[in-house]
């Protein structure tokens, strides 16, 4: 059995989307984050970064106590090993599926979430934000879109690499024209319409109905933290 301590954000939908995806028995524990749950002492021994996803495997391989996972990435490689499922055996198709997932974590990830702050969160509209994260934004898309040239998914078959940036491509709000990356835009369509994606986020539904943080006490929970919030 799988803990997985869960928010509706794109990296929550990565890892619900995997466990519904492997079939993998688990228990959604929410972490509201924009009432400030994700400092609770008791999650913070999971995710020590305050920040979600979390999971604690209750079962892991080596036949040990209840193992915690933070960082999404972590998380989805280490549930495809578990599981031996959407990851590659091959070593070096492992390794290219890895850096996938890297390149997700570090580049899609962060300048998508950018974006979206300085475009719909940020109290004041700065053009020079908004223009830069909105282009670097395209210039990932672009990426993604010239290696989905030649193949369905990003490593060829579905993997993690695709689980962990589909989330991240599916908000209409980063300002981008899907037209111009046609091949990116075939497989948005069709990893949108597997069973357990539509699951996943049928579930996010019922969790959060209001997945967009419009509450000013949310907004100053989620934008406002500093070295004061770890304790």
């Amino acid at each position: 059995m799988i803990d997985l301590y869960y928010w509706t954000t794109p990296n929550g939908h990565k890892i619900t989307i995997f466990l519904e995806e492997a079939e993998l028995p688990y228990t959604i524990h929410p972490v509201n984050i924009g009432k400030g749950e994700q400092f609770a002492p008791a999650f913070l021994k999971i995710s020590p970064n305050n920040r979600i996803p979390g999971i604690v495997d209750q079962a892991p391989a080596d036949g040990g106590a209840p193992l915690a996972m933070f960082e999404s990435g972590a998380i989805l490689v280490y549930l495809a090993d578990k599981t031996s499922r959407f990851i590659p055996t091959e070593w070096r198709a492992r390794l290219d599926c890895i850096q996938w997932v890297f390149w997700q974590m570090a580049n899609l990830g962060p300048m998508a979430g950018q974006n979206h702050h300085f475009g719909l969160y940020a109290p004041e509209k700065l053009p020079y934000a908004i223009d830069r994260y909105v282009r670097e934004t395209g210039r990932l898309y672009a990426v993604l879109n010239k290696q989905l040239a030649d193949r369905e998914f990003i490593v060829g078959d579905y993997s993690v690499a695709d689980i962990a940036s589909y989330p991240w491509v599916l908000p209409e709000r980063q300002q981008q024209n899907l037209d111009d990356f046609p091949h990116l835009k075939r497989w948005k369509e069709t990893i949108k319409a597997r069973p357990a994606v539509i699951r996943a986020y049928e579930l996010a539904k019922k969790i959060n109905v209001q997945p967009v943080a419009t509450d000013e006490e949310a907004k100053k929970i989620l934008f406002g933290q500093s070295k004061d919030v770890v304790r």
